[in-house]
């Protein structure tokens, strides 16, 4: 692999739905979205990493770590390693190859070689356990697993009591790196065409097992055209810096599909992500984009030195994967002065498709469209709600996946047509900007009346003792629902005072139906594989 200084990456040692059957009555002002529409035949590793070649960028850095940086040149010459590996083992074109690395060169290697080989990646967080390896063995029925020597005893493990039993590919052992090393730098991609599947997300999981969401090639160039390139203008120039790691759906575009569709790069740390190391990411490589989601949002604002911690070098930083409270918002801007755009997307549409623009932000909304989809919000029979009105979202555009895998009555539910229909629950104002409420099943019926439980935890973050907020709604010995909030205070906040202390502070500013019956303070609010609040072990007494 051509890099700056000479490395070998492999030995690194690691630290309830109406169906959509029709079109909506009434016609949104929104105009129908034009798709990008990919040439046949079409591969996404050609589409991102071989044209940057073509076009004289092989010696431009494309990937940059703490022990060098790679170029476009030698990251496909490694991912061609990759493709002669998983075809000599085997692996045949629409095969699921499950990736289960950190974020180091090799992630991106082996997905663009599972690409070049017309295979299917299936991106996995190395760090899962056992159990949760052995049924993504059985569920995915992948040929192949490319995973790191730190990690292959678990990954072996799991391997016992599978009905279905990948090849395990090791980097990191004399083996598993001999069996790249040795192979050609010269790689002929599989004829793909631009619907066939390439990538396997995960959604989110919040109410139950993550589904694979079968997505083809044609929506990441689809996503890439319309978000990356109109909305956040990606340049030659930028290098990016994710909060989220790569098997995340969200920083495979953000932090290496768009920055390599433009010729830029992107900085990769196997580390877990921290205040404090990303601090030092920032120092050390100077992004001009930051990837990041409000949780660490909130850490960063948090960081006793974060009024000294130059952020000068970012033009921008995105926000995605959960809300992001208005009284966060303003905190970062008043800390750092950076640009926070907030978004939405989801594994089924892949990317961002909802999203706030440079120079025009508005806190506490998710912005507009992004160029090339169309959202409307409807009610149950799958009219149109009118502006201010709350009602589920549908959205359609050239990055719908195919459906779930093994799934098929969520697959009939949530995709019709053209629309791919959420659970998401939002307004939008007369000038087409979105505010999210919560999913469907968050939204909270009290007194005879509905309300999103977002609403209190806004005011519950203004206070200076919170730190983090949740409400979810819990149901009382009489079978009534009751709101109830779940409070990681801030530090040097007096746990005997606060409750009293936020009770008083919620007194005027909400009404007396929305005030939370019970608030619990704990540590830090339990999570899904993905970062996001999880709400369902909330309301199960899982974190208390």
């Amino acid at each position: 692999m051509s890099i700056d200084r000479t490395i070998n990456f492999s030995k690194i040692i690691l630290p309830g739905t109406a169906l959509l059957r029709s079109e909506p009555t009434r016609r949104s002002a929104v105009p129908t979205p034009m798709p990008f529409h990919p040439p046949h035949p079409f591969n996404i590793a050609d589409h991102f990493l071989d044209d940057r070649i073509r076009e004289g960028m092989g010696e431009r850095v494309a990937l940059r770590t703490r022990d060098g940086n790679v170029t476009y040149a030698g990251l496909q010459a490694r991912a061609n390693r990759f493709a002669n590996a998983l075809e000599e083992i085997g692996v045949r074109p629409e095969e699921r190859v499950l990736i289960g690395l950190p974020d180091v060169p090799d992630f991106a290697a082996s997905l663009f070689g599972t690409l070049k080989r017309g295979a299917v990646g299936v991106m996995v967080n190395c760090y899962l356990g056992e159990d949760r390896i052995r049924e993504l063995y059985d569920y995915t029925r992948a040929a192949a697993a490319v995973v790191h020597a730190d990690h292959a005893d678990t990954f072996t493990r799991a391997t016992r009591g599978a009905d279905h039993i990948p090849h395990l590919l090791v980097l990191g052992t004399d083996d598993g790196d001999a069996r790249i090393d040795n192979s050609s730098l010269h790689y002929v991609n599989y004829t793909s065409h631009s619907d066939d599947p390439a990538i396997w997300l995960f959604s989110g999981g919040t109410t139950g097992r993550p589904k694979g969401v079968v997505q083809s090639h044609a929506s990441f160039a689809n996503s890439t055209e319309c978000y990356a390139k109109q909305v956040i203008g990606y340049t030659a120039d930028d290098i990016t810096l994710s909060v989220p790691k790569l098997y995340f759906g969200y920083a495979t575009g953000s932090n290496l599909f768009f920055p390599l569709a433009a010729g830029g790069s992107a900085v990769l740390f196997p580390e877990r992500c921290t205040a404090d190391e990303l601090f030092a990411q920032i120092e050390r490589h100077r992004p001009t984009i930051l990837i990041n989601v409000p949780t660490m949002v909130n850490h960063l604002v948090s960081h006793p030195e974060a009024p000294t911690r130059d952020l000068g070098c970012l033009r921008l930083a995105t926000s995605a994967g959960e809300p992001l409270p208005v009284p966060l918002h303003h905190r970062w801007n008043e800390t750092f002065g950076v640009e926070l755009l907030d978004g939405l997307g989801t594994a089924e549409m892949w990317h961002v498709f909802i999203s706030n623009r440079p120079g025009r932000v508005r806190p506490g909304t998710l912005g507009t469209a992004v160029p090339g989809f169309e959202v409307r919000l409807c009610d149950d029979d799958g009219r149109e709600v009118a502006p201010g009105e709350v009602g589920r979202m549908r959205v359609r555009g050239g990055s719908r996946a195919h459906g779930y895998w093994q799934h098929p009555r969520a697959t009939r539910t949530a995709f019709a047509g053209e629309w791919y229909i959420s659970g998401d629950m939002m307004t939008r104002d007369r000038d087409g900007h979105f505010t999210y409420q919560g999913r469907d099943d968050d939204l909270l019926k009290v007194s005879g009346k509905w309300f999103s439980p977002r609403e209190a935890e806004e005011y519950l973050l203004e206070h200076p003792d919170v730190k983090e907020a949740a409400v979810v709604g819990m149901e009382t010995r009489d079978g009534l629902t009751v709101p109830a909030a779940f409070v990681v205070p801030s530090e040097g906040a007096g746990r005997g005072t606060v409750r009293a202390a936020l009770r008083a502070h919620l007194r005027g500013r909400l009404e007396s139906y929305k005030h939370p019956r019970e608030i619990h303070l704990l540590e830090d609010l339990p999570r899904t594989h993905l970062g996001k609040v999880d709400r369902g072990a909330l309301k199960r007494g899982d974190a208390r």
